[in-house]
Parts: structure tokens; C-alpha cells; sequence
């Protein structure tokens, strides 16, 4: 197929997909062998367009007018496809999960809830390919209203509450600001295209660049910026797959993301690094960082831990941007996909737990490292990819926003960097420690059956609840071998004017 097609046809599958769930959600079977298929299917396409791309090539579609100038329409640029390939790709490996959890937990609403995630991965093509602001907008939206009912899964008074916090932050600051800055945008350009060096030059000077700046990084609410970032834990309350989705397939990506092209093909680096104007933003994501990382060391519930970890590390890939370079650029996209991997791992592993031992808290993890040693083992590489340690993707993306603050002269911003790192050390390897190193509280006995030695203590969770973890923990590892196939994407993006 060629790219037009291959374009409206990854946005259109999950879209479809979701319609299919629905239609056989009666049969289980069906059902999940449906989202399997589409998904496979979908990150087939996507995989489609990338030789196009990486060949320099910027395919489109545009679908209709609605405005002289104002279309809906497709177009598929670097920090796009990458964004892309982690939404598509993941999404296999958490529909596996999701089977497994859903299964294993008993869980009720199971045809809405992988009907509502099919809905969710069709938006985040839809932002990842989008050609304009308005396009991007109008996905925006759709993936915050699809995955409310995800959010509100459970449908107890925590949920309804979850979710009253999560559509209360992200519609208004999506409604007050983000769109208040497209329609500024629309004002003193005519235009809501993305442009290769931004469209911004010489439309606007002065405070007016970090005013507008501003407008977009806050109303982006799914990039989850202190202090528009408390819908991100609230969220917690849903199931774990439905986690994983938040934190690294779709929706926090699509806020950071947002972000990251905002600056890029909106403002562009060479104007912001001018006129000084994104200077406050680095500031902003620095504290957002090493607070959200200080508040993550202090609870005890996993997921929580967890959320507190994922603001601290969005707040790398705006800093990336923000910081105006394009090592900075190109460590803010690596970012998105080396957290992604690192995230969904850790998010997995922490529904595993759940469903083999009910145990939720940090202080509960004693000893968890020989009767679950595939989940935990799998939990400590996502953890030292988070940290940004080799052999894990982390360390390169890592390395590549210090060279960022270092191209911009901005030594403060690289110790706030190691700062941060060395916080996730102790948030994250305490888990591991106790998991493998202190003595379990309970009893621990062979399993009916026969088995001896290693296998003899085993309680692992459902095998489709430990598979996925395993293969995305590798997955952080191959990611530091495949970095500079990322790096090499995101090298044809056209960064000046």
C-alpha cells in the first residue's frame, strides 16, 4: 500500500477494532482474539510508513475542509512516527496483559473496557499524525472523553471521584488555555500548520512568546506539569492495564508529545532560543521534576509511587524541549519512547503482584523476589532504564538531554537531571531490595505437584500477566542497542527555518 492509505488506515483500524469488540463482546474468546488481530494490524501499518519517513519523505492526507484553511488532515513526520510506533507497538503487549489481568481479576465490563482502549490508541494516531493544531485539538479531546470510562471502570465512589478529577483538569485546561492559544495562534499567523522552524517568527515578540508558551504547556494537561498534574494520580484508582495505557502507551505521551511539537513546528528552537521565551518553562519542568520525585519517595502504595514517578519523568521530555537545542530535541524524543518501555514494565509487573498476591504497598514487597522472581526481575530492568542506567534505552535518552543543557550552557539544568536520577534510585531500587533481599513475613511452601529446587516456591501470576512484562523488560534492554535507529528518525526532522 502506499503511504496515504497506510496512513488513513492505521487511524481507521483501531476505530474499527473498537466497533468489532462491541459487535462479539458476548464471546470473550472472540472478543480478545478481535483486539489482538487489530492491534497487530495496526502497528503492521504503522511500520509501513517508517522507510518513507526515514527516507525524508513527509506523506499526508487530508480528509476534508472545514474552513478555508482549516482542514482535518494527516502528516507524518519524525516525532510523529516515533510517537506512533510506542502507541501501536505497545499496544500489543497491554492487550495481551489485559486479557491476562482481566481474567485473573475477575473483572467486570470487560467488552467496555477493551472497546473504550481501542477508542484511545484510534486518538493517539489520530495526535500523532496530525498535520495542524486543529486536527491534533480535535484528537486531543476524543482521547481524554474515550478513556474516562476506563478511568471510571470500577464505578465505586473512588472512581466516580477519579474521574470527576480527571475530566475536571484536562477539559479545562484543554478548553481555557490550549485552545485559547490555537485560536491566538490562528490570530497572528492565518494559519494552525505545523512548519518546519516554527510558524512564529516575527508574529510575536517580547513577554507575548512566553505568555503564549505558557498557554499551550498548561493547557496541555496530560503532560501533567505542577500544578495541573493531580488527575494523573487520581487515575490510579482504575485497573492496572488501564495504568499502563495512561503512563506510556497513549495519554501522558500525547500531553509531552504535544508539548514537544508545539515547540518545534510552532514556535521553533532557533526563535524560542532568541527570544528566551521557553527559559521560564525549564524552570518549571525542573521543579515539577525533583518534586514530583521527592513526593514519589514517600508513599507506600505501588502505583501511587509509580504515578509520582511518571510527572517527574514527563517533565524530562518538556525540559527537552524547553531547553531550546537540538540534543535537547532529539533527547525529548528518545525519552518518550525509553520511558514508555521502562513504565509499561513496571506498571505490568505491579498488576502482577496484585492479581498473585493482592499486595498493593512498597512495604508489603518483602521476600516478593523469590516467589515471584520473573515479575521482579523484569521490574528491576524497567527500573534501571527509568533511572537511565546501561545496558537499558534510558541511559541514552538521559544522555542526550545533558547534551542538550550542555549545547545551551545550561549547567544547572544538568545537575538537575543527575538530581532527579539519583532520587529514582531511591524510590525504585528500595522495591527491588526488599523483594530480593529481605525474608518474606509469610510461610513459604512448595506448591502441590511435585515440583522441587528452583520451582518449589514459584507463585507467579497467570502467564499472561507475566509474559508481557518479560518481553517489555527485554524490550529496555534492546532499546540501548537500537538507540541510534531513534536517533537517526529523529535526525530528519527538519529543526530551522
Amino acid at each position: 500500500m502506499n503511504p496515504e492509505e497506510a496512513i488513513g488506515l492505521s487511524v481507521m483500524l483501531p476505530l474499527l477494532g473498537a466497533l468489532g469488540i462491541a459487535l462479539v463482546g458476548r464471546y470473550p474468546n472472540l472478543r480478545e482474539a478481535v483486539t489482538l488481530v487489530t492491534a497487530g494490524a495496526v502497528f503492521a501499518t504503522v511500520l509501513n510508513l517508517v522507510p518513507s519517513v526515514m527516507a525524508g519523505a513527509r506523506p499526508g492526507l487530508e480528509v476534508f475542509q472545514v474552513l478555508p484553511g482549516l482542514t482535518l488532515a494527516f502528516e507524518v513526520e519524525p516525532l510523529g512516527m516515533l510517537y506512533a510506533l510506542v502507541a501501536s507497538g505497545l499496544w500489543i503487549p497491554t492487550a495481551l496483559y489485559s486479557i491476562g489481568y482481566c481474567r485473573g481479576h475477575d473483572e467486570e465490563n470487560q467488552t467496555r473496557f477493551f472497546a473504550c482502549f481501542a477508542l484511545a490508541i484510534f486518538a493517539a494516531l489520530g495526535i500523532a499524525f496530525a498535520r495542524n493544531l486543529f486536527t491534533l485539538f480535535l484528537f486531543y479531546e476524543v482521547l481524554t472523553l474515550s478513556t474516562y470510562p476506563l478511568v471510571t471502570h470500577y464505578g465505586n465512589d473512588e472512581a466516580r471521584r477519579a474521574g470527576r478529577t480527571y475530566l475536571g483538569i484536562l477539559l479545562t485546561t484543554s478548553v481555557l488555555f490550549l485552545l485559547l492559544a490555537i485560536i491566538w495562534t490562528w490570530h497572528l499567523t492565518g494559519t494552525l500548520e505545523f512548519s518546519p522552524g516554527g510558524i512564529l517568527a516575527g508574529r510575536v515578540d517580547g513577554p507575548l512568546v512566553a505568555i503564549l508558551l505558557g498557554l499551550y504547556a498548561f493547557g496541555t494537561g496530560k503532560a501533567a506539569l505542577m500544578p495541573f498534574h493531580r488527575w494523573l494520580p487520581a487515575a490510579m484508582v482504575a485497573p492496572t492495564p488501564v495504568s499502563a495505557l495512561l503512563h506510556a502507551v497513549a495519554i501522558v505521551k500525547a500531553g509531552v508529545f504535544t508539548v514537544l511539537k508545539v515547540i518545534v513546528y510552532v514556535f521553533g528552537i532557533d526563535f524560542l532560543s532568541e527570544t528566551g521565551g521557553s527559559v521560564w518553562l525549564m524552570y518549571v519542568a525542573s521543579f515539577t521534576m525533583i518534586a514530583a520525585s521527592v513526593i514519589a519517595l514517600t508513599k507506600d502504595n505501588l502505583k501511587a509511587r509509580l504515578a509520582y514517578s511518571t510527572i517527574g519523568q514527563l517533565a524530562y521530555i518538556v525540559l527537552g524541549g524547553a531547553l531550546a537545542t537540538m540534543d535537547g530535541v532529539f533527547g525529548s524524543g528518545m525519552h518518550i519512547a525509553m520511558h514508555a518501555m521502562g513504565k509499561i514494565t513496571l506498571f505490568f509487573c505491579a498488576g502482577a503482584i496484585f492479581v498473585a498476591t493482592h499486595k498493593k504497598n512498597v512495604s508489603e514487597m518483602d521476600g516478593l523476589g523469590r516467589t515471584m522472581p520473573f515479575t521482579l526481575s523484569a521490574f528491576f530492568l524497567g527500573s534501571i532504564s527509568i533511572i537511565g542506567l546501561p545496558p537499558t534505552g534510558g541511559a541514552w535518552s538521559k544522555w542526550y538531554l545533558a547534551l542538550g543543557a550542555a549545547e545551551g550552557h545550561h549547567a544547572f539544568f544538568i545537575a538537575v537531571l543527575m538530581v532527579s536520577s539519583l532520587l529514582s534510585i531511591g524510590y525504585l531500587m528500595p522495591i527491588v531490595g526488599r523483594a530480593f533481599f529481605l525474608p518474606s513475613p509469610e510461610k513459604e511452601q512448595a506448591q502441590p505437584g511435585g515440583r522441587a529446587g528452583f520451582w518449589a516456591g514459584i507463585q507467579e501470576a497467570p502467564l499472561l500477566c507475566v509474559f508481557p512484562p518479560c518481553l517489555t523488560a527485554v524490550g529496555c534492554v534492546l532499546l540501548f542497542f537500537y538507540a541510534p535507529a531513534i536517533l537517526e528518525l529523529l535526525q530528519t526532522m527538519s529543526l530551522e527555518r
